[in-house]
This record gives C-alpha cells, sequence and structure tokens, in this order.
C-alpha cells in the first residue's frame, strides 16, 4: 500500500459447506487424497525459521480408527530446538510488526483461497485421518471454520484499526494498535484443526510472531497447514512449529522474560498450569503475559415441556454424538421433563441403536473412534461406573472395544440423581446423561442445572413457550457463553456466534471476533497538538 492509499477490506461471507454426495468432484478429489495419504507415511520435521529441523527425538503417527495405519511420524523439539525457536520468533518481530496490515493480511488471505480451492481436500483428509473425523466433521473443521477464521479476522483487524478517537480543531487524536512486545505461545488442542491453526495465526496477523506447539494427536493435520502457510508467504521465523511434550516445553516458554501471551485451548488442569507458572514467574517477565484460554464444558440440553419432540432428538444425537462428543461444546447432560421423555424414549433409543460406527473412510459411519487410547480408558471408565451405579441405568450403547481402533458406541445413561458423576464431569467422548424432572419442578431444576456444573461454555433450551425461553435465558444467564434457543449446543459459526465460555470453561475472549484479536494488541494513544499555548498562565490566574 503507497502513502497514497486507503483500503478496506469487505465483511466475507462464511465459507459454504460442500456436500459430498455421491458421484460430487469433491467426494471423487477427497476419496483419491485420503488413498495417497495412507499410502504415503509422512516424516514431520520441527519448523524453525523457515528451516526443517530434525531432532532424531520421533513418535510415530497412527490412525485412531486403525492401529495398523502408520500415517508418518513427527520430531519432538529439545531444550534446544525450543529455544531457537524463541529467538528465531524475537528475532522476526521487529520487520514483521513494521509490516504493513494489508501485507500482513494478504498473507493470511491467501492461505484462506489456498484452502478453499486446490488444499481443501489435503487439509480434510488429512483431519479425517489422523484425528478420525468423518466427511462431514472434517468439513466444516478444517476446510469452512478455518477458512473462515483467516478471513474474519482478517476483516475484523480492520475494524479494530478503524476505530478512532475524535478530535478538534485544534487536537489531532489516533489510536495505534500496536502488537505485544515479546513472544506469543499457541498451545492448540487435538479436536479441532481450525482451533490448532487460529491460536498461531490470529494473534500474528496483529503484528506478533509465535511458537506453535501443536497437540500431539493433532501434529499430523496442524503440519499440512503450516507449510500452507509457508506456501501463502508467510515470513520464516513469523510462526514457529514445534512439536513436543508440553510437560517439557512448557517451562521452558513460561521461564523466557519475553513471554508476553498464551493462546490455549484444553483442559481445565493444563490452564490451571499456565496461570500457576506465569504467576510463580512474574516478576521476570518484560510485560504482563495475556493469557487467552478456553477449556472445556459440561454442555446441557434442557427441555421444556412444550419441546418439540423431533427437534429435541435430533439435537440430542447430534449434539451429543458428532465426532465421538469430542467437542468441548458437545451436549453431555440433559433435563426432560416426565410427560415428553415418555413419548422420547422410545424413539431415541432406535436411532441411537442404528448409528453406524467404523473407519472414516467408509462414508457411510456416523460415528468413527476417539482420539486415543487414554481417551477410550477414561470414556469407558464413566460407562462401567454408571453400569454398576444404584441411581443409574445405561439405556443404550454402553459397549467399547479398542482392538482395531478405539471405538465406543454412543451411550445414554437416565440417572435419578441430577448431581450424579456423568451430570457433573467432563467425559469428552460419546456418552449423554439424563436427568428426568417433573415439570411443575421446571424452575428449580434450571436451577439445578446452573448449580451442578463448574463450567460456563454451552447449552440450549428447548421450548415452544416463549414464557419459557425467558425464563431459561434468566436463570441460565451465566452457565453458557453460548447460548442456544431449540438448537443443540454446538456447531458456533465464526462472524455469527463468537465463541467462548467463563467460569471454568475459559477467559471467554470469543474466538473468531474483535473480542479475541484485541488480546494481542497494546493500544497507544497518540496525541497532536496543531496549535500549542505560547503562555503558561491560565485565565483564572487574572484578578482585577
Amino acid at each position: 500500500m503507497s502513502a497514497n492509499d486507503i483500503f478496506s477490506l469487505k465483511r466475507p461471507d462464511n465459507e459454504p459447506i460442500l456436500s459430498y454426495e455421491p458421484g460430487s468432484e469433491e467426494k471423487i478429489e477427497l476419496k483419491e487424497k485420503l488413498k495417497e495419504l495412507k499410502s504415503n507415511p509422512v516424516e514431520i520435521p520441527l519448523i524453525i525459521n523457515g528451516k526443517e529441523v530434525k531432532t532424531g527425538n520421533v513418535k510415530e503417527i497412527r490412525a485412531p480408527h486403525n492401529h495398523d495405519l502408520v500415517l508418518g511420524k513427527y520430531h519432538m523439539a529439545g531444550e534446544k530446538e525450543i529455544n531457537e525457536a524463541i529467538s528465531a520468533s524475537l528475532a522476526a518481530k521487529k520487520e514483521w510488526e513494521n509490516t504493513s496490515w494489508e501485507k500482513r493480511a494478504a498473507i493470511f488471505l491467501k492461505a484462506a483461497s489456498l484452502l478453499a480451492g486446490p488444499r481443501r481436500a489435503e487439509i480434510n483428509a488429512a483431519t479425517m485421518l489422523g484425528q478420525s473425523k468423518n466427511v462431514f466433521q472434517a468439513e466444516i473443521d478444517s476446510a469452512c471454520e478455518l477458512i473462515d477464521f483467516l478471513r474474519f479476522n482478517a476483516y475484523f483487524m480492520t475494524e479494530i484499526y478503524q476505530n478512532q478517537p475524535s478530535s478538534t480543531e485544534d487536537i489531532l487524536n489516533r489510536m495505534e494498535y500496536r502488537p505485544l512486545e515479546g513472544f506469543i505461545f499457541a498451545v492448540p488442542p487435538f479436536n479441532f484443526t481450525s482451533i490448532g491453526a487460529n491460536l498461531p495465526t490470529a494473534p500474528a496477523l496483529m503484528g506478533n510472531t509465535a511458537l506453535w506447539k501443536p497437540a500431539s494427536t493433532a501434529v499430523y493435520s496442524n503440519y499440512f497447514f503450516m507449510k500452507l502457510l509457508m506456501r501463502a508467504g508467510l515470513p520464516d521465523g513469523v510462526i514457529n512449529f514445534i512439536p513436543g511434550k508440553g510437560s517439557e516445553v512448557g517451562p521452558i516458554v513460561l521461564d523466557r522474560p519475553e513471554l508476553a501471551g498464551i493462546h490455549f485451548t484444553g483442559s481445565v488442569n493444563t490452564l490451571d498450569t499456565l496461570y500457576k507458572e506465569v504467576g510463580q514467574n512474574i516478576n521476570k517477565y518484560d510485560t504482563y503475559p495475556r493469557i487467552v484460554g478456553e477449556t472445556g464444558g459440561k454442555d446441557f440440553i434442557f427441555a421444556h415441556e412444550s419441546a418439540d419432540k423431533g427437534e429435541l432428538e435430533t439435537a440430542l444425537i447430534r449434539g451429543a454424538f458428532q465426532y465421538q462428543g469430542q467437542k468441548c461444546s458437545a451436549a453431555s447432560r440433559s433435563y426432560i421433563p416426565k410427560k415428553l421423555w415418555s413419548e422420547l424414549k422410545e424413539d431415541l433409543v432406535e436411532k441411537v441403536e442404528s448409528i453406524k460406527m467404523g473407519p472414516v473412510d467408509d462414508f457411510t459411519n456416523f460415528v468413527n473412534a476417539v482420539i486415543d487410547e487414554s481417551a477410550f480408558d477414561k470414556i469407558s471408565g464413566y460407562i462401567d461406573y454408571a453400569k454398576k451405579a444404584n441411581d443409574a441405568q445405561v439405556i443404550v450403547g454402553g459397549e467399547y472395544d479398542k482392538t482395531d481402533g478405539y471405538y465406543i458406541r454412543p451411550t445414554i445413561i437416565v440417572t435419578s440423581d441430577p448431581k450424579f458423576k456423568s451430570m457433573e464431569e467432563e467425559i469428552f467422548g460419546p456418552v449423554l446423561t439424563i436427568y428426568i424432572y417433573d415439570s411443575a419442578e421446571f424452575e428449580k431444576t434450571l436451577q439445578i442445572c446452573d448449580q451442578t456444573s463448574p463450567y460456563g461454555l454451552t447449552g440450549s433450551i428447548f421450548a415452544k413457550d416463549r414464557k419459557a425461553v425467558k425464563t431459561a435465558e434468566k436463570v441460565l444467564k451465566h452457565a453458557a457463553g453460548n447460548f442456544y434457543i431449540n438448537d443443540k449446543p454446538t456447531g458456533a459459526v465464526v462472524g455469527q456466534q463468537p465463541f467462548g465460555g467463563a467460569r471454568k470453561s475459559g477467559t471467554n475472549d470469543k474466538a473468531g471476533s474483535q473480542w479475541n484479536l484485541m488480546r494481542w494488541v497494546s493500544p497507544r494513544s497518540i496525541k497532536e497538538n496543531l496549535n500549542p499555548p505560547l503562555n503558561y498562565k491560565y485565565p483564572f490566574m487574572k484578578e482585577e
């Protein structure tokens, strides 16, 4: 952009979701890409200052749905490489933060265009194989949501920059939105390729440089996106890709005085640990590090007696069992009145029993495998607990098998205790617990819902009665940062439902919005006096 240009971006439209119907071009292309990736295991290096780094300390990548399918291996960062990545981030910072905003935006907008076109099948196939997502779950994540993050973030950046103070005839005021001083540490989860990519790119768009430590179970798809960023023209050192153990990478990074911020999505325990370590190190930092964190949820679907049975049933199945319930927003508990439950139960059980489960390259499967053995053991432990409990019953599902892949059948537990273990604790798997309540105790049960879980991420109310909706909105005001009316509590769309929750669900900085991007800048207010005074005396000092 020249000195005489004023440039702005149009608000983007959300990326359309492709259907992958039989015979469609996108389905044919994706199947070919799946076949190609399965036949060509990849060796994933670290990428530091734009260069591939191989440490020799490698870990194998196997598909969660097929233990025999080796997708590749990745090198893990040690202390030497972590410090090299920090140095590369700091070295790249000066030139990057002084790069004009439209040149920064162009890189990420090009990445979005590559994803929407020639690289769509690749990122979707990598997500399907590495994280065991079916085609629809991959499409809405690694294609559509990631494209939307890149495009909307660029647009929101311009909205922030255009937010300027008023001036007068004699005073010219302006705001400068500086990047933070230091580097950003991006720590994403396994379950969304889009989150994995957004955590380093959102701060980088605003002029920061970042260390990207992908989740060990998502290194595969994250690496493909890192390579795409390089194709799009990302300068060396702006984002440094350092797979490794969090317990080894974290302490080294958090010990550096140049740490300016942490962009995190993951477990409550990990975010608690990050906060504690930052607090213990607070005296050594050059600035107070920004911590933006999104953790988990114990997300609910609350039904009023006026709810539509068919709508509720579909929301329960999709909300709880899509991507095997491995979403921080997945429906994990539900409150249903007795009369509605008597009408719903039989059909719900029948539909859940009909769900087809298996590998991702069989496109007829609705449910695939959970991510790894640790998750499998945790989830199956909750199912076993419910089977043995006197105040709960597994009414459908409850089977699991890890012989060929980490498969757990969609499971519904019904309990007479609203504070039952699986009503309170995050499971992160295909397990839904239902509490049946008396219609006369609607508001009392809403209060129980509000007070049961330490989380506050997502939730929904199903009701045709508008008074019931209004009551639920009021009682559940702090129970969910994303609240849905007659819809499942999952599937937030960038630019439509900014995502994030409070309580123990995180800092609620709303990914995919201006609020998140504002966390990665340090505003400077600049005043220029166009007519400076020539005398220190004020009029009040005059006397007759």
